[in-house]
């Protein structure tokens, strides 16, 4: 063999093939680096071993071809026969057909195309590698129990620090189209350079992007305006969704982190948000509250709240509690909001007590109806 290789594909050779007889007008063959025709614009010389590449690639020299040597060599017809190489190895032998004298002008020029076409078709073929293993990089990242060697092996490949803190963005793309989804996968790997990217559903994928961080501390002020600045850019061509979650350091920091993304987005489904981003920053509790599920805990926290709604048929009593907890329990305020006087804020806070047992001005059941609120509301 004379240097195998992969890089040659049958696939780059048909193109250099075509490519090259459109613009010469003689038949162009190229063989692999055994010296046999893996394209040829005859198809009926295709896979036949042909001893002027074998000569070519042996002695690493063009070799000319007339009508009276080829009578001699089995495959070969006139022509003019050039090896060329890619990274300093031997790939392949470039053909074309005819009298030396006649196309030797062309040989150099569809030498140096099929050289230029075997590096694109091997850089190609590498972004796909990289695009892959940075796909697998981030579900990894995103696991529970990550393999530590395999995510050590891939960073060092990709050239990422595996210790830099990132963060979960879930994109939601509100369009159910499959081209649309490829369209905004290409957006972001131009626009997130930085991310790693794992698609999650036909309409959802995960950037896990360097955390924003200022002094050594992460900044959920730079991480809302990069947020921001994304959705901007996006909405020109898209309608998206982003869902920022929280930030956790150390190892299994982007899997927690996740975990919040997930709880902020199953809270944006419940209560039926429209915000075009949300962040885990912003509901923490109610998030993480909605993540309870129908679990016996669940059901015992939202227990007073039931109580109260099965006896507020006009839902005035809770909608009372919803303002009093926004306006972090002050009477004053809260009567204010309502457009009622403060004595009718304590009657209607008073039928609470008496409805759900609880105390208002204690903490502990306060915050019972609070959580109750929030995962009922």
């Amino acid at each position: 063999m004379f240097g195998q290789t992969n890089f040659l594909a049958e696939a780059t050779a048909r193109q250099i093939v075509q490519r090259a007889m459109g613009i010469i007008s003689h038949s162009v063959n190229v063989m692999d680096s055994n010296g046999v025709i893996i394209a040829s614009g005859n198809p009926s010389r295709l896979f036949q071993r042909h001893e002027g590449a074998v000569l070519a690639l042996t002695e690493n020299r063009v070799v000319e071809i007339d009508n009276v040597t080829a009578e001699h060599l089995k495959g070969v017809r006139p022509g003019i026969n050039l090896p060329f190489s890619f990274r300093n190895q031997r790939v392949g032998v470039i053909g074309i057909s005819g009298e030396p004298t006649e196309v030797r002008a062309y040989a150099e020029l569809v030498k140096m195309a099929a050289e230029l076409m075997v590096e694109q078709a091997a850089l190609l073929d590498q972004n796909q590698w990289e695009k892959r293993y940075r796909e697998e990089l981030a579900n990894q990242l995103l696991q529970p129990q990550a393999n530590t060697a395999s995510l050590e092996a891939m960073a060092a490949y990709l050239g990422l620090e595996l210790q830099q803190p990132r963060i979960v963005w879930i994109v939601e793309l509100q369009e159910s189209q499959p081209q649309r989804l490829r369209e905004l996968l290409t957006e972001l790997e131009t626009a997130q350079r930085e991310a790693l990217i794992a698609i999650t559903g036909f309409d959802e994928m995960i950037l896990l992007r360097p955390a924003c961080m200022a002094q050594g501390a992460w900044s959920p002020k730079l991480e809302r305006q990069q947020a921001q600045a994304l959705q901007s850019r996006l909405k020109q061509r898209f309608r998206v969704r982003l869902i920022v979650g929280g930030f956790f350091a150390g190892e299994q920091g982007a899997c927690r982190s996740n975990l919040t993304a997930r709880a902020t987005q199953a809270l944006a489904q419940r209560l039926k948000l429209r915000h075009a981003t949300l962040f885990y920053h912003d509901y923490p509790l109610p998030a993480l509250l909605c993540d309870l599920g129908e679990d016996w805990r669940a059901q015992e926290l939202g227990r007073p709240w039931q109580i109260l709604g099965a006896q507020d048929e006009k839902g005035v009593l809770r909608a009372t509690l919803r303002h009093y907890f926004s306006q972090n329990c002050d009477h004053t305020q809260t009567a204010a909001q309502l457009h009622i006087h403060v004595n009718t804020l304590r009657y209607r806070l008073q039928r609470i007590e008496a409805i759900t047992g609880l105390k208002i001005n204690q903490l502990t059941d306060s915050l019972r109806l609070y959580i109750g609120m929030l995962m009922h509301d």
